[in-house]
């Protein structure tokens, strides 16, 4: 073993090694036998597999780490990284750490890797009865030997039946056997493109922590995760990044440029933003789906009016527009796999999909009432499913609840149907590359509002808006945000009930749609 009077104090003091010694002792003995199988799994890839292999304590993992340079009295953190992980975090205090200073450490710090994490994520929520029936489904490919969750997954990774680039069969076994989990990987998948396309921090660096922030860092590194590192760094584009405060409206981008990235210069930025093309033989197509009828949810009086208005807008603006009503599920994947390979694409400018219907959490509802993620829909038109469309902007617009439903007035009905707790993010919607735009009608967690007889409240103000600011020569993002200012500011009739819409974006350049020649 390396010898490590070195990190332990400036002296050759035994007794210094020793209470550092003493301080390990005490965690080893706090730890189960669980919590040791858990920090070996979480050193693969750190230690040895033989040294882990052989380890029968805490005590062992930590020598090992010591001898790796892991761990030292002067940088315990590795350690507590570990047991923070493990939910061990009141042994924290015998390093000197708080549970608030590794989570303030750790963007910069973690030694862990985001796929270990993963692995060991997906074994704590995989129980005796989930674990039995992913067994089964391998039994030909496993050993006759009683395995734990965790053993389960290192024995997938050991016989490369995953890696931090193949998840196919891990995908598999929880769509069939736990479909939540399947949340974890796509986390997961985000984490890593952002890993990829972010410059390194300095160590010493630390997050901005003020009272208000106007976009949280947070919210900054989940807009940031979908963006290619050249359109990222290179070819953003320009825009507000203000999160709604107080009613005010709301944009947020991931076009956002910067390692920090805490604070947002919407001047520079749009100074140096560039135009999307829009000079080809035509606009382009616009899709909208409008679902008035299901089997058994409500139907939504008024959307035909919402249809409408969008027709008739994006057909001014010189889209080719295509209404498909009540629309089930295999019809939807029909119209999606027609449109993904349209060759009309090839000389449009731009593409425009809108769908009008009841929703969830990040997804909106067929008219047999199937529940279809907004991202799948989405993910058909990325540049490798449809080339014709790669570097074009795609516009997508939903009329549907993403959150819980508020008891509505007589003339107000709410899109939202069996409603969840947790919010999510906009960024499981969206795929991870450029020139995409989802517009929801409201922020995740919350209803939108459509009136029986004269629409929605979002699709008609983004059509009123589009008629009145096109004609300014508005690029689409200022657009939106007056269509914010405007949906945000309208109540009931008992002045209760109140909407934000929310757009996220990877577009890279301004949108302006060319100044139609005929009046509306």
């Amino acid at each position: 073993m390396k010898s490590q009077g070195q990190h332990w104090c400036s002296s050759s003091d035994k007794n210094c090694k020793v209470s550092f010694r003493e301080k390990l002792l005490i965690i080893d003995s706090n730890l189960g036998v669980q919590d040791v199988e858990n920090l070996k799994f979480l050193c693969i890839g750190l230690v040895p597999n033989k040294k882990l292999e052989k380890s029968s304590s805490a005590s062992d993992v930590f020598e090992h780490l010591l001898a790796e340079d892991l761990l030292s009295e002067d940088d315990p953190f590795f350690l507590a990284e570990l047991l923070y992980i493990i939910r061990q975090k009141k042994l924290l205090q015998h390093l000197n750490y708080t549970k608030e200073e590794v989570e303030r450490l750790l963007p910069t710090r973690q030694r862990v890797s985001l796929f270990r994490n993963l692995l060991y994520e997906l074994s704590e929520g995989i129980d005796s009865e989930n674990l039995k029936d992913m067994i089964f489904l391998l039994k030909d490919s496993l050993p006759k030997t009683e395995m734990t969750s965790l053993s389960f997954l290192a024995f997938l990774e050991k016989q490369g039946k995953i890696d931090e680039d193949n998840l196919t069969c891990l995908e598999d076994l929880c769509t069939t056997v736990v479909p939540k989990l399947l949340r974890n990987i796509e986390k997961y998948k985000r984490e890593k493109a952002v890993q990829i396309v972010t410059p390194p921090v300095d160590k010493e660096a630390e997050s901005y922590q003020g009272e208000e922030e106007l976009v949280s860092q947070t919210d900054v590194k989940t807009f940031l995760e979908a963006l290619p590192q050249e359109s990222w760094q290179n070819k953003h584009a320009g825009s507000n990044g203000n999160r709604a405060t107080n009613g005010a409206p709301s944009l947020v981008s991931r076009g956002m440029q910067g390692a920090s990235a805490n604070t947002l210069n919407s001047e520079t930025s749009t100074k140096r933003a560039t135009v999307y093309r829009m000079n080809r033989n035509h606009r382009g197509l616009c899709v909208i789906v409008n679902n008035h009828s299901f089997t058994s949810l409500k139907d939504r009086q008024g959307t035909h009016k919402d249809a409408e208005i969008l027709s008739h807008v994006f057909q001014w603006l010189g889209f080719t527009v295509h209404i498909h009503n009540n629309v089930t599920k295999v019809e939807m994947e029909e119209v999606l796999q027609r449109q993904k390979c349209n060759p009309a694409h090839a000389d449009g400018d731009c593409f425009v999909f809108c769908i009008l219907t009841h929703g969830r959490f990040g997804a909106v509802y067929s008219s047999d009432e199937a529940l279809i993620p907004i991202r799948e829909i989405m993910s058909h038109f990325t540049a490798l499913q449809c080339p014709r469309l790669a570097e074009k902007p795609k516009l997508f617009f939903i009329q549907a609840c993403q959150g819980e439903e508020i008891q509505p007035s007589v003339s107000i009905e709410a899109d939202a149907l069996n409603p969840e707790k947790a919010p999510t993010s906009l960024q499981d919607s969206i795929p991870a590359e450029a020139d995409f735009l989802l517009g929801l009608a409201t922020v995740p967690g919350y209803v939108s509002f459509r009136h029986v007889e004269e629409g929605s409240w979002y699709i008609q103000s983004l059509c009123n808006h589009l008629k009145k600011l096109v004609p300014r020569h508005e690029d689409i993002l200022s657009i939106l945000t007056a269509v914010n200012d405007d949906v945000s500011r309208r109540v009931d009739k008992q002045g209760t009930k109140k909407q934000m819409p929310q757009p996220a974006f990877t577009l890279r350049k301004k949108l302006v749609f060319p100044v139609p020649l005929d009046a509306l």
